[in-house]
């Protein structure tokens, strides 16, 4: 069973994953296979996001945690579903990709601060 801030680390190292192929596939012009390459990793990415988002929704209904709050959840969760296949297109534009991906590792880095803060809290 994987916790909520194992969980949280994963999708941060699918921020970076995305960056490095998203700047790979605009030196090389690669055109991926969508259905080899572009949907197995989107899909088991996708399913990962929805768990967390559904772990980290009911943990603000219940415990609350400061500087985290369910509008950053969801506008992450709709970022993370676009560019996690946007990653994969050398077409894609630079700037507001590395935006997303920067937002979105900004608000996972504070759901991870206030997981370990719970954690301490707990003791």
């Amino acid at each position: 069973m994987t916790t909520l801030q194992e969980k949280t680390v994963q999708l941060l190292s699918v921020c970076e994953e995305c960056l490095a192929r998203h700047t790979k596939m605009r030196e090389t012009g690669h055109e991926p296979d969508f259905f080899n390459e572009v949907k197995p990793y989107a899909d088991t990415n996708h399913r990962l996001l929805e768990e967390w988002t559904e772990e980290i929704r009911m943990l603000i209904r219940n415990e609350r945690p400061k500087y985290v709050h369910l509008h950053q959840i969801e506008s992450l969760n709709d970022s993370m579903k676009q560019f996690i296949v946007q990653s994969f297109y050398s077409k894609t534009g630079k700037k507001r990709f590395v935006l997303s991906i920067n937002s979105a590792m900004y608000t996972l880095k504070t759901v991870l601060k206030a997981l370990q803060e719970e954690g301490e809290t707990d003791n």
